[in-house]
């Protein structure tokens, strides 16, 4: 499989792009999927000047990469605080795309309006070939390490 190793600058160029497709005026919430959505998430608030940014913990898998039948949400905010709200989920990649379609219809259930934003979307991963995320920076096939994969902790301290 094809790997790209992503530098800080490659983030902000995508999160340009997603930047460039998104109207301010259409979002109350960002909900930013931990942990890779986080950054993302942060930096398209920041552009987007919205200040209610929360977070969703999704799990799939428990111990040695045991899939589970259904997500475990760790973290979700109350039902209260999605309710009539139009949610912007950020995500850093959309690969089976298990997890962004939980947290949209999680944030659906909860009565919000959500929509998915990601950086990397991989049409040839996703389990779901007749959806997608609303918006992308990218498509890709390739194994993307972010620039805060743990597999570059090295780098962090030179």
């Amino acid at each position: 499989m094809n790997k790209e190793i992503l530098e800080w600058t490659d983030i902000t160029r995508l999160a340009g792009k997603l930047i460039d497709q998104l109207d301010p005026g259409d979002y109350d919430v960002v909900l930013a999927i931990t942990r890779g959505g986080m950054i993302p998430g942060a930096l398209l608030s920041e552009a987007l000047g919205l200040r209610n940014v929360m977070t969703a913990a999704v799990m799939f898998y428990e111990g040695e990469q045991r899939a589970l039948e259904e997500p475990h949400f760790l973290q979700f905010p109350v039902d209260a605080l999605l309710l009539g709200k139009r949610v912007l989920i950020v995500d850093d990649v959309w690969d089976s795309g298990k997890t962004a379609v939980a947290v949209r219809e999680r944030v659906e259930q909860a009565g919000g309006m959500p929509k998915v934003a990601v950086l990397h979307y991989k049409p040839s991963h996703s389990h779901f070939p007749d959806d997608a995320p609303d918006f992308f920076g990218e498509e890709t096939d390739a194994w993307i390490v972010y620039p805060w994969d743990p597999e570059r902790a090295e780098e962090w301290h030179s």
